[in-house]
């Protein structure tokens, strides 16, 4: 998954494991003065508790707290050439690449038995580096796809063919995930009308580009960027040596733009409630006619399954009518281009090459593209960054996950991040009690679902079974080809089947954290679980400002404009009384309006509407970490740091989590894409807390000040 922050948003179900295999214990790490160890901190981590060497204290924190808290790490920092953003995540997201590259080449030098995972991933490992033989063989191990496509002859052949490309790559309510570069998407969770059982549901899809806007803007650097675009299609067929490369790209790029302006939003495409559409699979050539259904859902191997949830339907009707529209030949010319452009970071070096001039060059601003090794981690283990482009196929995450959960995540730390969600879980409670405008029915619900919730820490309880993947230590291309029809074909197994809601969606190296409202379930990785957001020896309150505030910030998730759509079981059910729920709604659009005045540059601004699921999150979150910290004082006085107060040191915690770099293409691009405020905005969250006033003497006058009924309430 790609790292850039947090992606909190990232509301995906984590489909039921194959494997129920028992997961062996971590080895225990010694403690330290009575403390119980964690995985090891970053190097010159400096001392415990808030970063005082990174402030900037000659600026009024109510004048600009982003600044006070972090400007002078941002006047000293410089973003790396490899990369498109440097930051708190990316520090720990770089530890997490060094120790899984430590895990991957020891798998690869090692005597494992054959069919082993740590075999199977030091062999794949081994086969990405392996440079002489991708070389060597060239785009020879593609022509048996590209021979195919050559060969389609009328629609239903093609109909096929996007059945058979078809991959489970999209993920509903992740708003860095809304579409793929296959015609349409497919998800695997559990049917929000009924969550104990998974279902499909089917996105748009069919972009080159990180979205519609990038087809449909009228700014200036939009349209550059289209003409970009034109010109990577050409040469990606020159590479592949397609003949007539401009007349294919300038076809290929029109199709695009006529799939992009069928496309929903990311904002329409977040809302819920006008997602859940149900379709029995014999009605789709009624319904969306145009396209060879049965055709196409025999090849995607989803012809026994009754129905799918259409999540995009305007989409997919006007998607159809498309295919029935446009020339069998435009069809084959963009079929060939994705094809390539897909894979081409498993090519020869000239594809590479190309593939990160436009997506990452020219789409994210990074000057250079990362040491071979550091790409292999990322395919490998799915450490990956946003601006990498498009890939074929997952790595196998889940065994590189089981290797590093093993090696660098001791029990004694589940069980102390554990107490802490219990803590700041039964402080949201609390809240929604007090809560004076919410109904004693709506109230119940709500507090059913904190109740219920389950909590995932550091790594899952079962495992993916590998032993059906096959992989060749020279071999990349078919090794992930293969992981990526694995991966298909693992996760259409489970429709219609039992939902285990103790399943995640992350591996524990990575640097990030989840809320499933399909699922009322959290989980929080291994990796995220060390300083500078969880330090044992650090004080409680940068703690709790800390990894704290990514805690509340999940819990409220199930309470942001999307969670509170599901009720204590995951189901999509208005538990709402109508008072609430406008209370409720007119809060969110206050929040929103609050971060549409944000403008990171003269020519764009934050998407309120965009980032309002992660704004409210935000705030809510960490509100009740405050509250959490609060009580587990019970009435001392907490030390002082640098001559911080306790309380300040809460909030300054909080905004070093968002202490972060972008590049300006990157930046837009986000804009654009992410749920997420930009981070200098997130740190302002402290906006709508009361007591972050009264800690740094915040007053009438100061830039950031809102009068107390101007500060957004919503949990």
């Amino acid at each position: 998954m790609p790292i850039r922050h947090l992606s909190l948003a990232l509301i995906a179900f984590c489909l039921a494991c194959a494997s129920t295999e028992p997961r062996p214990t971590p080895p225990p790490a010694a403690p330290d003065a009575g403390v119980a160890a964690v995985a090891p901190a970053a190097p010159d981590a400096g001392t415990h508790g808030i970063d005082l060497s990174s402030m900037d204290t000659s600026v009024a924190p109510g004048d600009d707290f982003f600044q006070f808290a972090n400007g002078a790490w941002m006047s000293r920092t410089e973003i790396p050439a490899d990369v498109s953003r440097w930051g708190t995540f990316s520090l720990l997201n770089d530890i997490s690449v060094q120790r899984t590259k430590g895990l991957l080449e020891s798998a690869a030098a090692s005597s494992a038995p054959a069919g082993s995972d740590e075999r199977k991933v030091g062999d794949f490992y081994a086969s990405y580096l392996d440079e002489e033989t991708i070389e060597k063989r060239g785009i020879q191990p593609l022509k048996p796809q590209l021979a195919a496509i050559a060969a389609l002859h009328d629609k239903s052949a093609l109909a096929r063919a996007l059945g058979k490309d078809l991959r489970a790559d999209v993920d509903a309510l992740n708003n860095t995930h809304f579409h793929t570069s296959r015609l349409f998407g497919l998800w695997v969770a559990p049917d929000m009308n009924q969550p104990s059982v998974a279902t499909a549901y089917l996105f748009q899809g069919g972009l080159g580009m990180p979205d519609r806007e990038y087809y449909v803007s009228d700014n200036p650097k939009m349209a550059a960027t289209r003409d970009a675009y034109r010109i990577h299609i050409g040469r990606v067929l020159e590479l592949a040596g397609i003949s007539g490369g401009a007349e294919r790209a300038g076809r290929i790029f029109e199709l695009e733009m006529q799939i992009a302006r069928t496309h929903a939003t990311r904002a329409e495409s977040l809302e819920v409630r006008k997602a859940n559409n149900p379709w029995k699979r014999t009605e789709f050539g009624k319904r969306a006619p145009g396209l060879d259904w049965a055709a196409f859902f025999s090849a995607a191997g989803l012809q026994h399954q009754p129905g799918v949830i259409v999540w995009h339907p305007a989409a997919v009707r006007s998607l159809a009518a498309l295919v029935k529209k446009v020339p069998l030949a435009t069809w084959k010319d963009w079929l060939t281009f994705h094809t390539v452009d897909r894979q081409a970071p498993l090519l020869p070096q000239a594809f590479v090459a190309e593939n990160f001039d436009f997506y990452g060059k020219t789409l994210a601003g990074t000057p250079e593209l990362a040491v071979r090794w550091k790409r292999a981690v990322e395919a490998v283990g799915e450490l990956r960054s946003k601006a990498v482009g498009f890939r074929e196929g997952p790595g196998m995450s889940d065994a590189v996950g089981k290797l590093y959960a093993k090696a660098y995540f001791p029990p004694e730390a589940k069980a102390q991040i554990q107490e802490m969600v219990r803590q700041i879980a039964a402080a949201f409670d609390r809240r929604i009690e007090a809560l004076d405008w919410m109904a004693p029915a709506t109230k119940k619900e709500a507090r059913e679902k904190v109740r219920t919730l389950y909590v995932g820490v550091g790594y899952p309880d079962r495992w993916v079974d590998y032993s059906a993947l096959e992989i060749s230590r020279d071999d990349l291309l078919g090794n992930a080809q293969r992981a990526s029809l694995f991966d298909y074909r693992r996760r259409i197994a489970q429709l219609g089947k039992p939902v285990n809601r103790t399943d995640w969606s992350m591996e524990p190296q990575t640097v990030n954290a989840v809320n499933l409202p399909l699922q009322n379930a959290l989980n929080f990785p291994a990796a995220i679980l060390q300083p500078p957001f969880f330090d044992p020896l650090a004080p409680s309150a940068a703690n709790y400002g800390a990894i704290g505030q990514v805690i509340g910030h999940e819990i409220s998730h199930s309470f942001d404009d999307q969670g509170a759509m599901f009720d204590a079981e995951g189901r999509l059910r208005n538990w709402w009384t109508p008072a609430d729920f406008a209370h409720f709604e007119a809060a969110g659009a206050r929040l929103a309006a609050q971060y549409d005045a944000y403008a990171p540059f003269p020519d764009m601004h934050v998407h309120g509407r965009l980032t309002l699921s992660e704004n409210i999150a935000d705030v809510a979150g960490l509100a009740a970490s405050h509250d959490a910290w609060s009580t587990s004082l019970g009435g001392r006085g907490p030390p002082r740091q640098g001559g911080f107060t306790g309380e300040q040191q809460f909030f300054i915690a909080s905004a070093q989590n968002w202490r972060a770099k972008n590049r300006e293409a990157l930046a837009r691009q986000l804009l654009i894409t992410d749920g997420h405020a930009p981070d200098q905005f997130r740190a302002l969250t402290v906006r709508n807390i009361d007591a972050w006033y009264t800690a740094f003497d915040v007053r009438e006058g100061q830039k950031l000040y809102f009068p107390p009924e101007q500060r957004v309430r919503i949990w």
